[in-house]
């Protein structure tokens, strides 16, 4: 296939051109270029996709396929208005913060409410905080059904992405804290619900999905599995027997200022509860029936702590230092003893 992805640099979008390079097809990237590099073997070519008219060389192209992951709702529409009647296939990668209730567990793409789309002066997200991300992922979904057309279109809501090359703290931080050993302080119940999706095993995904032309709508998330689970499974990974794990009351942490999904002062991965007991459990079978193949997740961890190792500087230090961890399992230590 010729292959068209706009973006193609960074994480996601540079995982599907590698794999799509590995798999024999011809990968163009546009993109700016200031975010990373493209692979090698594919064709980059510079664009600034605030200016209307830049893809318009590529119209004529006969591209096969094209994988969108912007989340800027113009980048989107004029990606559309050059290039949609020129390519057979369309995947645009949305997220499953579109859902309008993250409280429920075990919902679908099918039968989950998502948000409204964003308002008509909001463009893309906003703040520190993404505010409106998930609103402006719901516009672009809506514009990608209405000029490409349910039939040509594949809408993948991901998940948290994990494994080599992540530019976050949340999965980082658990292969660091179960590297280094002694107590470590686990957030929650050993039964609270956890759930990613490797980067590689998506990117997989969103190629074949181009080569079959697989339409709708679909979760991109591996199945949920215990916050026990994980830990035990990270420490595999790592080649660590047995984790010295405590586990810490949800309401203390809150009183201790520990906070919930990455960040400084945070416990990656975990949610508030029930509040947040949805964004973490969805049901993943519609998208395994669909072709997503979910690799262990002894794989995911040796992966990505190659790459922590190899390019330590890229990892970001997010999450509850040292110190700081030291100090709530004291506390936690003293209220269970009183």
């Amino acid at each position: 296939m010729r292959i068209l992805i706009l973006g193609g640099t960074r994480f996601l979008g540079r995982a599907v051109a590698q794999l799509a390079i590995e798999q024999g097809h011809n990968v163009t990237c546009a993109a700016r270029g200031v975010s990373g590099v493209a692979p090698a073997k594919a064709r980059f070519v510079p664009v600034d996709r605030d200016d209307p008219e830049a893809l318009v060389p590529l119209a004529d192209e006969g591209f096969d396929a094209v994988v969108d992951v912007t989340r800027q709702i113009s980048h989107a529409r004029y990606a559309l208005a050059t290039l949609a009647d020129h390519v057979g296939h369309w995947s645009f990668v949305s997220t499953i913060s579109v859902y309008a209730d993250n409280t429920t567990p075990g919902q679908t793409a099918a039968d989950a409410p998502v948000l409204a789309p964003a308002p008509p002066d909001v463009d893309g997200p906003v703040g520190p905080n993404n505010r409106w991300y998930g609103e402006c992922k719901v516009s672009i979904e809506q514009a990608v059904r209405e000029r490409v057309g349910v039939e040509r279109s594949f809408i993948c809501r991901a998940g948290l992405l994990v494994g080599a090359q992540d530019p976050s703290d949340r999965f980082p931080y658990w292969v660091r804290r179960l590297s280094a050993g002694g107590e470590v302080l686990a957030p929650g119940r050993p039964t609270d619900r956890v759930q990613f999706v490797d980067v590689a095993d998506l990117a997989g995904w969103l190629v074949r999905a181009a080569g079959t032309r697989l339409s709708g709508t679909y979760d991109g998330t591996g199945p949920a599995m215990s916050r026990a689970d994980l830990l035990a499974g990270v420490a595999a990974g790592l080649g660590v027997a047995e984790p010295d794990l405590t586990w810490v009351d949800q309401e203390f942490l809150l009183s201790q200022d520990v906070r919930e999904w990455s960040g400084e002062r945070a416990l990656p991965l975990w949610v508030r509860l029930p509040e947040s007991g949805g964004l973490m459990d969805r049901d993943a079978r519609p998208a395994l029936d669909a072709g997503l193949a979910v690799r262990p997740l002894a794989d995911t961890v040796r992966a990505t702590a190659s790459w922590m190792t190899a390019h330590p500087a890229a990892v970001r230090q997010g999450g509850l230092d040292p110190a700081g961890e030291a100090a709530v399992l004291r506390e936690w230590q003293a209220v269970r003893n009183r």
